[in-house]
């Protein structure tokens, strides 16, 4: 007995032949879905950039090669929950992101944070007045039963006569955050801003450590 292609014709109309958005999408995810197994190199490093786009060109042509459609409708609208499901997950993904930085912004250790670098007068000195943070803010806080905490902020900053960059770890007890190390980086410099160390941590490139 002689096999049959899966669909009828074997070669993918070429109204069906276009670009797949949700193999562009979710890639390894939609591969696995449609038995087009060479997305798996979505997992191999460098290979993975470019597999994106060749499954986005010829993800429609192998989909349709590798599992058994009722007729072209079939598979335009298993290709279009595909491509849905990928424009939300993207979505959600990029709101997450963007969220982010809000959260750090409104935390209480963030907050004191940018209250002691806007007082401090050698960091006035350095990079002005209307001190204020980029966007983005690297690091991770975490609150833990009994009122304890801890903080680890790494984030951009300017004034009007500079920009830097502000990293300090702040610990909670009892429900109070105390700064424990905050040192200012101005740009075209090397010599930190010490504000705070009480910790007495090795600062490279700092006159002394408080």
């Amino acid at each position: 007995m002689t096999s049959q292609p899966l669909n009828q014709p074997p070669e993918i109309p070429p109204e069906l032949d276009r670009w797949n958005w949700g193999a562009f999408l979710l890639n390894w995810i939609w591969g696995i879905g449609n038995s087009v197994f060479i997305a798996l190199l979505m997992f191999v490093p460098l290979v993975n950039i470019v597999m994106i786009f060749i499954l986005g060109a010829r993800g429609s042509r192998w989909a349709w090669r590798n599992r058994a459609w009722r007729d072209a409708e079939h598979f335009r609208s298993v290709q279009r929950k595909w491509a849905i499901a990928g424009v939300i997950i993207w979505a959600c993904m990029i709101a997450l992101i963007s969220a982010f930085p809000m959260i750090m912004k409104s935390s209480d250790a963030y907050t004191m944070t940018m209250d002691a670098i806007r007082n401090d007068t050698a960091v006035e000195e350095a990079l002005g007045s209307d001190i204020e943070a980029g966007f983005w803010v690297n690091g991770n806080i975490s609150i833990e039963g009994g009122g304890t905490g801890t903080a680890y902020l790494n984030f951009s900053i300017a004034g009007s006569k500079g920009s830097g960059r502000a990293i300090s770890h702040s610990v909670r007890i009892n429900g109070i955050w105390e700064i424990r190390v905050l040192v200012v980086y101005p740009e075209g410099t090397t010599i930190p801003i010490v504000l705070e160390n009480k910790g007495n941590v090795t600062i490279p490139g700092a006159p002394q450590d408080l």
